[in-house]
């Protein structure tokens, strides 16, 4: 098999397990950092390594666009274009395409796009999409859905649904007869990726039953939650998600795409998610917003101009070990490039250390009422 999940304690609902996919071991619930275009914005790899990140998420769309497929593929795939020793996972690239409203033309056989960097037209199919990320060679690829806009009413939800469900069917038969393509090998950990399919629906929870049941038919090792937190307000995406996860089978991983704040991750962790991902942590860093253990602080502020304390009293990153909240300011008002290093760097520790904590927790038997007490629930900004 591709891959393997375990199960190896509940709480509750959350779940705390292992998937071994051919580059690694990853302890479940895992928060996956977005390198979009094979990096991750401001970190190298080796201190991603420290951090202890397990898995990483790459772009199929901009790593597409550049460098191109087969320059990565030359080099056995991300795995060796980047020197990421660990786990890849890559999406389709239907998010990002959705993304380019305008830029875009939809029919049954798939999307016509143009690229943001040059104009350039490029037209991605369930099967080029699947072409793509073999030649990528992430762990785990998606297959290629539409992502449906909100609001939307019931009748496009459907039509959206529909869609995606036969490019799921079109992405698996593509995906079955080309797997072993893949441009590495890995000697004792099988010589394939994993393919996930992914339910939508848009917000109505009926679609998004139906999705799940006839995306469990076609047969994925692995199944995500897609669509979401495209505009809709926070309470929506959790009855969504909450709703969904009763209908995706117990013994396979389930990833929700997209998402989210701390206390979000917590939350999903919380009702049986076992993997998520969000560009939040590093896009926030480069706007100057951090999280802490007592709400987020937004470190362009005058008033931290002289505070001499760290960052997060509670946190044991290097950056709240060595720096200031006056040093990172200045180096944040200075647009100094280092201010956009330390500040990922410290909201990547948050989001990694955090998701440890959920799996002790589990592992403990405990539910979420451990965070609750340690003021992770508490979305307050500081300033």
């Amino acid at each position: 098999m591709p891959v393997e999940f375990q199960i190896q304690a509940t709480a509750g609902a959350a779940r705390s397990g292992t998937l071994l996919v051919p580059h690694g071991e990853i302890e479940t619930p895992v928060f996956m950092p977005v390198g979009t275009a094979a990096t991750v914005k401001g970190v190298s790899q080796e201190v991603l390594e420290e951090l202890g990140v397990q898995i990483l998420l790459g772009n199929t769309y901009h790593l597409y666009l550049r460098p191109g497929v087969e320059t990565i593929r030359n080099f056995g795939g991300l795995h060796g274009f980047m020197a990421w020793p660990r786990a890849i996972l890559t999406d389709s690239g239907g998010f990002q395409v959705f993304s380019l409203n305008e830029l875009r033309k939809v029919n049954d056989e798939g999307v016509t796009f143009r690229s943001h960097l040059d104009g350039s037209s490029h037209f991605f199919t369930p099967e080029s999409a699947m072409q793509a990320q073999i030649g990528l060679g992430a762990d785990i690829i998606m297959a290629f859905d539409e992502c449906t806009e909100y609001p939307a009413d019931r009748a496009r939800t459907q039509e959206s649904m529909e869609l995606t469900l036969r490019w799921a069917q079109r992405s698996k038969r593509y995906f079955e007869e080309h797997k072993h393509e893949v441009p590495w090998k890995v000697a004792g950990r099988g010589a394939t990726q994993a393919l996930f399919g992914i339910v939508q629906g848009g917000m109505d929870l009926a679609l998004r039953k139906e999705s799940a049941e006839r995306t469990i038919e076609i047969g994925f090792p692995g199944y995500a939650i897609g669509g979401l937190s495209v505009g809709e307000p926070r309470e929506r995406t959790r009855e969504v998600v909450e709703s969904t996860l009763q209908y995706l089978p117990k013994d396979k991983p389930r990833y929700l795409m997209g998402v989210g704040t701390p206390e979000e991750i917590v939350e999903y962790a919380r009702l049986g998610v076992d993997m998520m991902d969000c560009v939040l942590p590093t896009r926030a860093a480069r706007h100057g917003l951090l999280f802490t253990s007592e709400g987020k602080v937004s470190i362009k502020q005058a008033r931290y101009t002289q505070d001499e304390e760290p960052l997060d009293r509670n946190c044991g990153c290097r950056v709240c070990r060595r720096y200031s909240r006056a040093y990172l300011r200045h180096l944040y008002a200075s647009n100094e490039v280092l201010a956009q290093v330390l500040n990922t760097l410290h909201n990547l520790s948050f989001y990694l250390d955090t998701m440890r904590r959920v799996r002790h927790s589990i592992r403990l038997g405990e539910d979420a009422r451990f965070f609750l007490e340690s003021g992770l629930d508490r979305d307050r900004d500081l300033g």
